[in-house]
């Protein structure tokens, strides 16, 4: 049986609480931020990358339609 809690602690006392942990658990923690903090930046950068622009096979069939069009109009 699990029991859930919520407790309400301030910067200052997880900061304490994470200054008492041993260094390869500090360690651990820090690994654990770094991972939190670069998704964070990497969806925030994949977001601004995101696009309603035409893909290149769009652009493409749409080259080429316009090709075909110029050399239909050439051999009449």
């Amino acid at each position: 049986m699990k029991t859930q809690l919520q407790i309400d602690l301030t910067f200052q006392q997880i900061l304490s609480l994470v200054k008492q942990l041993p260094r390869q658990q500090k360690i651990k923690l820090t690994r654990e931020l770094e991972k939190e903090a670069i998704d964070t930046k990497l969806s925030r950068l994949l977001k601004t990358f995101r696009t309603n622009d035409p893909d290149l096979d769009t652009i493409t069939e749409e080259a080429e339609s316009v090709r075909q069009e110029i050399y239909d109009k050439q051999k009449r």
